[in-house]
């Protein structure tokens, strides 16, 4: 690994998150998201943002360092809805945002309007998808997510994905001046269900990332137990793994206690909870609300 850890510094107008190698776990909340969600897709088209302000409150209260907003709903001006929700959000919390989008008027629309330094989710190793998405990380000074995977589709080798990532890497840095601390690579984590050896070739492409560029990763880490029954355990046993071989955040369910205790007591045996504080603080305030109650 590098002798200096790289740390991706996220702010919005009055909080900072640093994602690193040395410090505790960054949960990304991924509730923002009207994909697969048919009732949140109608309420938008409708103009009714009521569930944004749901899900937030209920990502801020189960410990989200960072919130994703993704507004990609079919048959709507997805830049103009983007803008709108990540105003409305910036007003509901101070977490920073994670910009999603796949199209690049989106991301320009919502870069415009947010007070910080965001994160933006995200581009692969495609040069056409480099070439419009890095000069507007660059122009707006925010961190980029960074899939390795091509016009060949997901590699499924872990070379691959470790070529591509070094592809990255070069281009973002060489030919856009980004900085190598604010490239967080997507190590792909794929379902289970589909083949049970995929996260094994997930954890050693996080080992190979971490100890030759350094970088920060995130993952959609719900993903990994997609079309499995009892999710929540799969998700909350394999995010520690994950981190044991080198994750340093994730977009995940910050609604779920389950998952995310699981991510908070392995930040404790990693090291990054000095004296484990921040779980016995956590402890204490829990059982505090059950005494209240």
């Amino acid at each position: 690994m590098a002798a200096e850890p790289l740390r991706t510094v996220l702010r919005s107008a009055s909080r900072e998150v640093v994602i690193g190698h040395d410090t505790r776990f960054t949960i990304i909340g991924e509730r923002i998201n009207p994909t697969g969600r048919r009732i949140f897709q109608e309420q938008l088209r409708a103009g009714d943002f009521s569930a944004i302000e749901r899900d937030v409150r209920a990502q801020v209260d189960g410990g989200a360092d960072v919130l994703d907003i993704n507004m990609g709903v079919p048959l709507t001006d997805e830049p103009e809805l983007l803008a709108k929700a990540i105003q409305m959000v910036q007003e509901l919390t101070d977490l920073p945002i994670c910009i999603d989008s796949s199209v690049v008027e989106a991301l320009e629309a919502g870069l415009a309007v947010y007070q910080g330094r965001a994160l933006v989710n995200s581009i692969t190793a495609e040069d056409d998808r480099m070439e419009a998405i890095l000069p507007l990380v660059k122009k707006y000074d925010a961190a980029i997510i960074a899939l390795p995977n091509d016009h060949d589709e997901i590699p499924m080798e872990a070379d691959k994905r470790v070529e591509l990532t070094a592809k990255i890497v070069r281009v973002a840095t060489e030919e856009y001046g980004i900085a190598q601390a604010d490239i967080v690579i997507d190590p792909l984590a794929m379902p289970i269900g589909a083949d049970t050896t995929t996260s094994l070739v997930t954890f050693e492409v996080m080992r190979r990332i971490r100890d030759d560029f350094g970088v920060n990763m995130t993952c959609g880490a719900s993903n990994v137990s997609f079309g499995m029954p009892g999710r929540h355990t799969l998700n909350a046993t394999w995010l520690p793994m994950a981190m044991a071989s080198g994750l340093t955040s994730a977009i995940m369910d910050a609604r779920t206690p389950q998952v995310v205790e699981a991510v908070k007591a392995a930040d404790v045996f990693l090291g990054h909870d000095d004296w484990g504080m921040a779980w016995i603080s956590a402890h204490r305030a829990k059982q505090a609300a059950a005494e209240g109650a």
